[in-house]
C-alpha cells in the first residue's frame, strides 16, 4: 500500500479506530464521524506530511488531504478495517447540545431571512414614509405597503412551518397545514365574550377558557408573530408522522399519514403545546429584558464588541430567536439593538485600509468589501480583510462596542426584523416615529464607523508592499513562460477567502479563485485530461498539457448531495479541449437543499509555481481569462 504508514499516523491521530463511528470521502478530504472529537490530536495531524489542514464541521473531523484522497481514503479503510459507515444517530448524540441547537435555529431561519428582511425594510420605510408627512396612514398606498410589510411576521407561523418541516424531515405541507392552523381567524373571534370557565386563576399564568375539545379545555391565544409554538409543533408533529409512516399501507400513505398527522398534532398543539410554548416565550422574554434593565449601557457594550464574533462562530443563530420572540411578546427588543453599529465599524475599519495601502491586490479585495459592508453584508470584510490581519479586526470590535453603549444609554429597540447595514435604520423606528431612540441609533452607526475609521487609520498596519513589489517583478520578467486556464463558469468572481471552508479559502489546497454562478454549466479551462470525476458529480480534476493541475469543486458540502442535481457531460480519462462542457447542475435545486453554489477553481499544485495570478473582473463568462499561472 502507497500510503500504509500515512493511514497508520491518521488512524492513530484521530484516536484510533475504535473511535471512528464512520468514514467516507469526497474529492479533497476524507470525511470520520468521531465518537469524540476531543480524542483526536488536531495540531498534530494539521502538521503532518501528507495532510493539508483539519476541517471540524456539521458534526465531521474533515482531513484534507487533496487530489490524491481516493487513494489514501482506500489505504486508511483497509489498515482500519472500516466497513459499512455507522448509523447516524450514533454520531449525532455525540453533538453537542448548543451545536444541535445552532444547528436546529439556523436551518429554520436561513430559508426564511431574505423575505423577513425584505418585508421589514417595507414595513420600516412605510413608517418612516409617514413620520416625514411624505404620505397618509389612512391612504391606500400607506395600506398597501403595509400589507407587504406584515405579510410575512404576520402569518410567521405557516412560514416557519415550511422550513421547520424541511429541518425535521417532515412532510412540508403538514408544517404548512399546522401553521396555517395556529393563525385561522375564526379562531380568535371565539374568544369575545364570557369564558366558559379560568384555568390557573391567581397565577401569572391565568387562563380564561372559551372552547373546548372533545371535552378538553383549549386555551386560545395569538399565533400571529409567534415563533417558538410552531417549531415545537412541527418537531412534534414530525414524530407522529414517522409512526403512521410505519404503519399505514404504502397503498393509502399519500393522504391518510397527513390525515392522521394533522387529526392529531393541530388540536395537540392547540391544547398543550401552543399555550406551553407561549409561556415560555414569555418568560424568556421577560429574563432577558430584566438581564438588559440591570445596565443597558454594559448589555450594548458587550453585544456590540461580540457580534462579530459571534456572528463567526455562528453563535448568533442562538440570539436571533430571542429578538424575533421579543418583538413577538412585546412588540419591540432593545437585547440586540446595540449590533447596529457593528457592521458599520467594520466597514470604518476597511476604508481606512483602502486609502492607506498600496498593495494592489488588498486594495482589490478591500474595496467591495467595503460596499457590501455598507449594505450589512460584512463577510468579505472580516475574512478577506480585517480577522487574518487581526489588528483591524479587534479596532473594529472596540468601535462596535462604543457604538453599543450609545445604544443602551439612549435607550434605541428594534421595533421590526428589517434589513443590514443601512437599511436596518428604519427598523429602529416605533409607533413614536422618529425619537429619541431612533436618533440613538443613528448616533451609534456613525460613531461606530468613525472611529473604527480613526482607529485604523491611526493605528496603521503592516502593509506588504515588499511582496507585491516582488510579484510585479517576477509577472514582468520576459523570461518568464505562463499558461493562462480560461473560466470553466459564467458568474460573479470573488476571492478564495470569501469561501467558508477554511481549505479553500486559506488556500491550502492551493491558489485560485472562487465563482458564484450564475448558469449551471462547468466547461474545461484548459487543453488536457479528466483526470478526477468524482462520482457524485460535484467536483472533478483536470490535468492541462503544461502539466498545471486544476480542482473545480461546485458548491460546499455538496458531496453530501450524493450526486442529485448534477449531470456530468463527460468522464474520468477523456482528452478534453478548453470549452468543452464537462458538467451541468442544477443551481436552484441544489440551494433549495440548503448548500451555497460558490465554486472555487483551484491549481491544487501551484507550489510548483512562480504564481497564479487570479483576473481583475468582477464578472466572468465562460472561455474568459481566470487564471494566469507563471511557469
Amino acid at each position: 500500500m502507497k500510503y500504509e504508514q500515512l493511514a497508520k499516523d491518521i488512524i492513530k491521530n484521530v484516536g484510533g479506530k475504535e473511535n471512528v463511528n464512520s468514514l467516507t470521502h469526497c474529492v479533497t478530504r476524507l470525511r470520520f464521524k468521531l465518537k469524540d472529537e476531543k480524542k483526536a490530536n488536531t495540531d498534530i495531524l494539521k502538521n503532518m506530511d501528507g495532510v493539508v489542514t483539519v476541517v471540524q464541521s456539521g458534526g465531521q473531523y474533515q482531513v484534507v488531504i487533496g487530489n490524491h484522497v481516493p487513494d489514501v481514503y482506500a489505504d486508511v479503510a483497509a489498515v482500519g478495517g472500516f466497513a459499512a459507515a455507522a448509523s447516524e444517530e450514533t454520531t449525532e448524540e455525540k453533538v453537542s447540545i448548543l451545536n444541535r441547537f445552532i444547528d436546529m435555529i439556523s436551518g429554520v431561519f436561513t430559508p426564511a431571512l431574505g423575505v423577513m428582511c425584505a418585508t421589514g425594510m417595507i414595513k420600516g420605510f412605510n413608517s418612516m414614509f409617514v413620520a416625514l408627512g411624505w404620505i397618509d396612514n389612512t391612504s391606500g398606498t400607506y395600506n398597501i405597503l403595509q400589507a407587504i410589510g406584515d405579510c410575512m411576521f404576520y402569518f410567521f407561523p405557516i412560514f416557519l412551518g415550511y422550513t421547520a418541516a424541511k429541518k425535521f424531515k417532515v412532510n412540508e405541507f403538514i408544517g404548512m397545514g399546522i401553521g396555517a392552523a395556529l393563525v385561522y381567524p375564526a379562531l380568535l373571534g371565539l374568544t369575545k365574550g364570557e369564558p366558559l370557565f379560568t384555568l390557573f386563576s391567581g397565577t401569572v399564568i391565568q387562563s380564561p377558557v372559551y372552547v373546548t375539545f372533545l371535552g378538553i379545555p383549549v386555551i386560545l391565544m395569538n399565533y400571529s408573530s409567534t415563533v417558538i409554538p410552531i417549531i415545537l409543533a412541527v418537531f412534534v408533529g414530525g414524530k407522529i408522522e414517522k409512526v403512521f409512516k410505519k404503519i399505514i399501507p404504502d397503498v393509502v400513505k399519500t393522504f391518510l399519514v397527513p390525515f392522521c398527522t394533522l387529526i392529531i398534532a393541530v388540536p395537540l398543539t392547540f391544547i398543550v403545546i401552543g399555550p406551553v410554548a407561549t409561556w415560555a416565550g414569555q418568560l424568556i422574554g421577560s429574563a432577558t429584558l430584566a438581564i438588559y434593565n440591570l445596565s443597558p449601557v454594559i448589555e450594548g457594550i458587550f453585544v456590540g464588541a461580540f457580534w462579530q464574533v459571534f456572528v463567526i462562530f455562528g453563535l448568533h443563530w442562538g440570539l436571533v430567536p430571542i429578538m424575533i420572540n421579543n418583538i413577538s411578546v412585546f412588540g419591540y427588543d432593545p437585547v440586540l439593538a446595540p449590533m447596529a453599529g457593528a457592521s458599520f465599524a467594520q466597514t470604518g475599519v476597511v476604508l481606512a485600509i483602502l486609502l492607506k495601502t498600496k498593495n494592489a491586490k488588498l486594495k482589490s479585495i478591500a474595496f467591495p468589501a467595503f460596499i457590501s459592508g455598507i449594505f450589512g453584508v460584512t463577510e468579505p470584510a472580516i475574512y478577506g480583510v480585517t480577522l487574518p490581519r487581526k489588528k483591524p479586526f479587534i479596532l473594529s470590535c472596540i468601535g462596535a462596542a462604543i457604538g453599543g453603549g450609545i445604544v443602551g444609554f439612549m435607550g434605541s429597540k428594534l421595533y421590526i426584523m428589517g434589513g443590514m447595514g443601512i437599511f436596518t435604520i428604519p427598523s429602529y423606528m416605533g409607533k413614536n416615529g422618529i425619537d429619541g431612540g431612533f436618533y440613538g441609533a443613528v448616533i451609534s452607526i456613525v460613531v461606530s464607523f468613525v472611529l473604527g475609521f480613526l482607529l485604523m487609520f491611526i493605528a496603521g498596519f503592516k502593509d506588504d508592499e515588499a511582496a507585491q513589489e516582488a510579484k510585479k517583478e517576477v509577472t514582468e520578467t520576459p523570461l518568464v513562460k505562463q499558461e493562462v486556464l480560461v473560466s470553466p463558469i459564467k458568474g460573479e468572481v470573488k476571492p478564495l477567502s470569501e469561501i467558508k471552508d477554511e481549505a479553500f479559502s486559506s488556500g491550502a489546497l492551493g491558489k485560485g479563485i472562487a465563482i458564484e454562478p450564475v448558469e449551471g454549466k462547468v466547461v474545461a479551462p484548459v487543453d488536457g485530461v479528466l483526470t478526477t470525476f468524482f462520482p457524485t458529480g460535484h467536483a472533478l480534476g483536470i490535468t492541462s498539457d503544461s502539466g498545471a493541475e486544476i480542482l473545480i469543486h461546485v458548491g460546499m458540502d455538496t458531496v453530501q448531495l450524493d450526486g442529485k442535481h448534477f449531470t456530468p457531460k463527460a468522464k474520468q480519462g477523456d482528452i478534453v479541449k478548453a470549452g468543452d462542457v464537462l458538467l451541468e447542475f442544477d443551481i436552484n435545486a441544489i440551494k433549495s437543499e440548503g448548500y451555497s453554489v460558490i465554486t472555487p477553481v483551484i491549481v491544487t499544485n501551484s507550489a510548483q509555481y512562480l504564481d497564479v495570478i487570479e483576473t481583475d473582473k468582477k464578472a466572468i463568462n465562460y472561455n474568459e481569462d481566470l487564471l494566469t499561472v507563471m511557469i
